[in-house]
């Protein structure tokens, strides 16, 4: 074995040399390793053998499966000179080598690697089976309850555990090459179980529809590397479903079919006629509509439909009691409430009571909410049972401390059924309630929204609020736009402002920057300040100040509860990536934790979700804060509202910091304080809604940090892009009378 760097570095550099080096030793710690790639740092002590009697810790890189402190292994690949990090073993391959020795077997369980087993329990089971630990776990589990400490539910657990990591293990090492790393192999294992390689060699591209986080371009590697020819039919098909879904990702419900073919011969490489043959068994399949022009993926397709049958049946359907007078009903309100509402607001009320479905639209502070209540009062006279909702949990706590009765998210509403794989609530099984009071609707896309609306029963009264000037939702569909453009539903749009005092800018300025003006500031104490900077370092540099001093010591709001940060991008210097990092650094930089990549998850750290659990009842958006980190188990646990979530290793691809977060992401949550980052580094993603929503985030304090041009940018730019969508055009034909 040749593991010595000083003797083999000449061999390193000779371009002749006939044979790779070895490096065979344990795994003394994993420095670092991003899941994705499978890019691993490692520290390994080497093995003596033959005449060179000697151990050494050395430093190997190199991609390879999940590996884990403990484990033996053998590289190949030359010794390099890092300009950092010194002399290091750059492996080609690298292959584990299950331990023999009893402290490597104590060691390479206490890794973490083996659910169920930590420190503690690995000193335990191989004190008590010795040099025969793995073969007991392998063969003879029940065993393991001889270990004090272990039950039948652990038991099974590290049984279980054990024969996972197996079979991922081979798994992984087909997939290595393709550059998927640990987290999405246990994701292909866990959906395809022992059947994976199989599954994946036949149909590479099944990857895409069934396993989160894989996309077509990693798909599309792996097909071509086991001779899924170029050209073929199947790569055509999953080519122009991708197209698609891309435009779906843009917030379009259908591409006209010239630019389908138009960008998938881009993307794939091949002929039109190719294109057009796997379009056609597409529509034959159902997989895909065509309407006119315009390709749909079915769910997307049914979805528009299904809104406006929806809507038409709602409209169509009697109310099941009797009409409310609203020039009794509204001056009631008034009274009971203490209140003299405007004209616009009496109106907004009227539609309420008398039409079947109406929208209520407005910007921050025009008495949106103050409408609800005085609704849920003229509602809850007639005993009427009123239900509210929003999309996100912020946005349905925002409703219920407003009105001092329940409101839940959409999908707590419909509950969701794992059994069935869909919600419990539905067009079959719709939801009791007489009136529905829907908050925030702007961020609903298209399929959210037929699932909401197919739950509702016929004689349901329905009523929608939200901000149109607000950016749309993340998903498809620009639903409250299409519904306000379609001139088939009652709205009214409030536009006086009335949330204000003599100090308050934070409504002020976000109706300024709606009208394209610029915003005002004061030098004084105010709850809205614009940090004047041009250099992205200093920008980082001010955040930090403003959270770790200015803003708990003046305003006593607490920076990690309290503060969030606002960007328009993930990526670059001042994109929420490096910037969680900066600030996690500053605000809780030690503490317990589990590592996946890059990532430190620490005890006190606010995360969010990135897709909807529905096992979890965690949804895409929400946000919590970790409370508790078992390096035993290899889990944490994260509080949502107060409600604890267990995340494995495994899980944590699903959770990202949240110090800052994109402003996409902040829609439908208030915080007490915002800190806004604007530079010309986004320069592309600059737009007047960007800003405005930002803006109306903050409840207490928005600190808008970064230079005047950026921001003059992002005031004068006020070119939507449309989202292409045919609801109003099938809210036209469907609701239109006579």
């Amino acid at each position: 074995m040749n593991a010595n760097p000083q003797h083999n570095e000449s061999q390193a550099v000779n371009a002749d040399a006939p044979s790779l080096e070895t490096v065979t030793g344990s795994v003394e710690s994993i420095v670092f390793r991003n899941d994705e790639t499978g890019y691993t740092v490692c520290s390994v002590k080497t093995q003596g053998d033959g005449d060179r009697q000697y151990d050494a810790v050395v430093t190997v890189v190199g991609s390879c499966a999940a590996i884990w402190e403990g484990e033996e292994i053998h590289a190949e690949g030359e010794w390099v000179r890092h300009p950092s990090h010194g002399q290091q073993f750059q492996a080609k391959t690298i292959t584990c080598i299950t331990p023999t020795s009893t402290e490597g077997i104590r060691r390479y369980l206490a890794s973490g690697m083996i659910k169920g087993i930590g420190p503690k329990f690995a000193q335990r089971i191989v004190d008590h089976f010795g040099e025969r630990t793995l073969e007991v776990i392998d063969k003879e589990s029940g065993r393991l309850r001889e270990v004090e400490g272990i039950g039948e539910r652990r038991r099974k657990l590290i049984k279980e555990s054990w024969t996972e990591q197996r079979d991922v293990r081979e798994i992984m090492i087909f997939l290595q090459s393709h550059g998927i790393g640990t987290a999405k192999a246990s994701r292909i294992y866990r959906q395809y179980g022992a059947d994976a390689i199989a599954i994946v060699k036949r149909n590479p591209y099944r990857l895409c529809e069934d396993v989160w986080g894989i996309g077509f371009k990693t798909a599309d590697a792996i097909a071509l590397s086991v001779g899924i020819p170029h050209d073929s039919e199947v790569r055509a098909r999953a080519g122009l479903i991708y197209t698609l879904q891309t435009e779906s990702d843009e917030g379009h419900c259908f591409t006209p079919e010239p630019d389908l073919l138009l960008h998938a011969q881009a993307l794939l490489d091949i002929t039109v006629e190719i294109l057009g043959d796997a379009l056609s068994k597409e529509f034959e399949k159902g997989t895909l509509v065509k309407e006119e022009d315009r390709i749909y993926l079915r769910d997307l397709f049914r979805a528009e439909t299904r809104v406006a049958a929806s809507l038409t049946r709602l409209l169509d359907a009697p109310q099941p009691f009797a009409p409310i007078d609203a020039t009794v009903a509204i001056p009631w309100a008034e009274r009971k409430m203490g209140l003299n509402l405007a004209p616009l607001q009496r109106e907004a009320l009227r539609n309420a009571v008398t039409s079947k479905v109406s929208i209520i639209t407005g910007g921050p502070g025009v008495g949106k909410t103050t409408i609800i209540r005085a609704l849920t009062e003229i509602f809850g006279a007639r005993k009427m049972d009123i239900r509210l909702a929003a999309p996100t949990g912020r946005a349905a706590k925002r409703m219920s401390e407003a009105t001092g009765r329940e409101a839940q998210t959409i999908h707590r509403l419909l509950k969701f059924n794992p059994s069935v794989g869909g919600f419990e609530f539905n067009i079959d099984n719709p939801l009791g309630g007489d009136c529905f009071i829907l908050d925030e609707t702007s961020m609903i896309d298209i399929r959210l929204m037929d699932q909401f609306l197919q739950a509702l029963p016929d004689s349901a009264t329905l009523i929608l609020v939200g901000d149109t000037d607000q950016l749309p939702s993340v998903g498809p569909g620009n639903v409250l736009r299409d519904l306000i453009a379609s001139g088939q539903v009652p709205c009214c749009r409030l536009d006086t402002i009335f949330r204000q005092d003599t100090s308050g800018l934070i409504v002020r300025n976000a109706h300024h920057v709606n009208h394209g003006e610029p915003f005002e500031t004061h030098t004084g104490d105010s709850d809205f300040y614009f940090v004047e900077t041009g250099d992205p370092e200093k920008i980082i540099a001010r955040t930090v100040e403003l959270m770790t001093n200015r803003i708990p010591v003046k305003f006593k709001l607490d920076p990690l509860a309290d503060v969030q940060v606002l960007t328009p991008m993930r990526r670059n210097l001042l994109g929420t990536e490096n910037l969680n990092s900066v600030i996690q650094t500053a605000l809780n930089p030690s503490g317990p934790s589990l590592v996946r990549g890059c990532t430190h998850f620490r005890v006190n750290d606010r995360v969010m979700q990135l897709r909807n659990n529905y096992d979890k009842e965690v949804f895409n958006g929400d946000i919590g804060f970790i409370k508790q980190v078992d390096a035993e188990d290899r889990a944490l646990i994260v509080l949502f509202d107060g409600r604890p979530v267990r995340y494995a290793q495994s899980e944590l691809d699903e959770l990202v910091l949240a110090y800052a977060c994109s402003i996409h992401k902040s829609q439908g949550s208030e915080y007490p304080a915002v800190i806004v980052l604007l530079h010309t580094q986004h320069f592309k993603l600059l737009q007047r809604n960007l800003l405005y929503t930002a803006i109306t985030r903050g409840k207490r304090l928005v600190m808008v940090v970064g230079s005047s041009r950026a921001v003059n940018i992002a005031i004068k730019a006020n070119q939507v892009r449309e989202r292409r969508t045919s609801l109003r055009e099938r809210l036209r034909g469907a609701i239109q009378r006579g």
